[in-house]
């Protein structure tokens, strides 16, 4: 009764979540499209310039309690009130540093203007903070209905007032109130839809507790994100604002997908994988089937915006961003892996191996940053695009490794579950690169074209070869 329970509850949480990730991303990659084209890449290197430093300041924010939260079977509102002072005090903390190390940002990029945007993008980090542990909350319930509500009035709100800014001619200070006002929607919503409040009370025994997990991951998380966004000051100091506009479109290109895939496996697998820790058999089942389904869905979207790469950019944003298509196209390869990060790395954590995850982390990012400034330093930006796609493959068979040791499903048995899935995308997107040789219309008309032979040879194989995968959704889904 209870595993059927949380099966429903699972697939609703699912289908909730990725409800709101197709619809708050959606409206975010359309205001990206209008954004994009009234906007010019060099505005988009600049706001990307402080990416790296609000995302330091927000991982200090949480400090891992949130994972803390979640992980833990039996909190209390002691527990939770601790967070959310916590979180608020490190939030103003954080937002108070940016903004008197505003100047020297700065001067670090030779660029005035950040002054300003650096100390505008800093409020978000603290308002932010008064709604982490409301959030944090509805994960853990799996309660994604309100969090999606949230998501699209908070995306269609700023996302409208960015484009209206951006159209009157304020630049770059489009995005950064855009980012600024989703923050403050965001987390007016979560107080207003969310019943739970905090007491005035804090405990330092909560704090030794949660922090004795949520410790290994915020350090990891610092980790994470110096990796992921050491791209922005490389780029910005070495090449400047308009290859990192470049860079971080085709990045965000290819994010988008990825994201809306791998943030509901993220929301959904951790509290589930949680909930199920202390039986094998389950956890392996759960884990299996995720690693298939994910990799039947991201695999040929991955693949297949490689091939359509040209078409789609000046499609979505205009020819203004072709030099980002082979930016694009290396880093969608890098993209195929990112699911099988997720799933691994939420396996350690809901068996609580932090300390495991964090000394992974760390062997991960010192050898993705060996890769990263091999790659930048001597083969420029599209050398960096590539160290992705290695670092990718490395850390796979890294967090994929502990997994088989923890759960006895490693490496090459997940190779195994989604091959068929890549041989088969490889043989779509080969017939739709070979297909596009002999046409020659407008790039929309291409686009389209592409799309709909990539979609159709690849259903089509995988019926007619019974890829497993495909039938174990169906099956999922049927059995609803």
């Amino acid at each position: 009764m209870l595993e059927e329970s949380l099966k429903k509850k699972s697939v609703s949480a699912v289908i909730w979540s990725g409800v709101d990730l197709f619809a708050r991303q959606g409206f975010q990659f359309i205001v990206a499209i209008i954004l994009a084209r009234l906007l010019s890449p060099e505005e988009f290197g600049t706001i990307a310039l402080l990416y790296l430093f609000t995302g330091i300041a927000s991982t200090f924010v949480d400090s891992g309690f949130s994972a803390a939260l979640i992980q833990k079977k039996d909190i209390s509102l002691v527990d939770e009130s601790t967070v959310f002072w916590f979180n608020l005090f490190m939030g103003g903390t954080m937002t108070i540093s940016l903004w008197f190390l505003a100047p020297w940002i700065a001067r670090f990029y030779d660029l005035p203007e950040l002054v300003t945007l650096t100390r505008i993008l800093a409020f978000t980090i603290v308002i932010n903070a008064l709604g982490s542990v409301h959030r944090t909350l509805f994960n853990k319930s799996l309660n994604f209905k309100p969090i999606m509500k949230i998501g699209v009035v908070a995306s269609l709100s700023s996302g409208l007032f960015a484009i209206y800014l951006a159209n009157e001619g304020y630049g770059v200070w489009a995005l950064a109130m855009q980012a600024l006002l989703m923050s403050s929607v965001t987390m007016a919503l979560l107080w207003w839809m969310s019943t739970w409040r905090p007491k005035w009370m804090f405990s330092f025994e909560s704090v030794r507790n949660l922090f004795g997990f949520g410790g290994y991951l915020m350090a990891a998380s610092l980790l994470d994100v110096t990796y992921n966004r050491m791209y922005t000051v490389l780029i910005g100091k070495l090449y400047g604002v308009g290859e990192l506009g470049f860079y971080d479109r085709a990045n965000n290109t290819k994010q988008i997908p990825v994201n809306l895939l791998s943030g509901v496996l993220a929301r959904v697998a951790f509290p589930i994988f949680s909930a199920v820790n202390d039986d094998k058999e389950k956890l392996y089942k759960g884990v299996q089937l995720a690693v298939k389904g994910l990799m039947l869905i991201n695999t040929p979207i991955m693949l297949g915006m490689l091939v359509t790469a040209d078409n789609l950019v000046v499609v979505l944003f205009g020819e203004k961003w072709l030099p980002s298509v082979p930016l694009l196209q290396v880093l969608c390869l890098a993209g195929v892996f990112w699911p099988l990060h997720v799933i691994n790395l939420n396996v350690l954590k809901a068996q609580g191996y932090s300390h495991l995850f964090f000394r992974l982390e760390v062997i991960k990012k010192v050898g993705g940053t060996v890769f990263l400034l091999v790659g930048i330093l001597y083969y420029g930006v599209l050398g960096l695009a590539w160290s992705q796609v290695a670092f990718g493959v490395v850390a796979f068979f890294i967090n994929a490794f502990y997994t088989g040791k923890h759960l006895n499903y490693g490496p090459w048995k997940q190779i195994n579950d989604f091959m068929p899935v890549l041989l088969v995308s490889i043989i779509m997107a080969g017939v739709v690169y070979i297909t596009k040789q002999y046409f020659e219309y407008s790039a929309m008309s291409m686009l389209i074209n592409e799309v709909v032979i990539g979609v159709s040879v690849y259903v089509l194989i995988c019926i007619v070869c019974r890829v497993k995968a495909l039938q174990s959704l169906i099956s999922l889904l049927v059995h609803r």
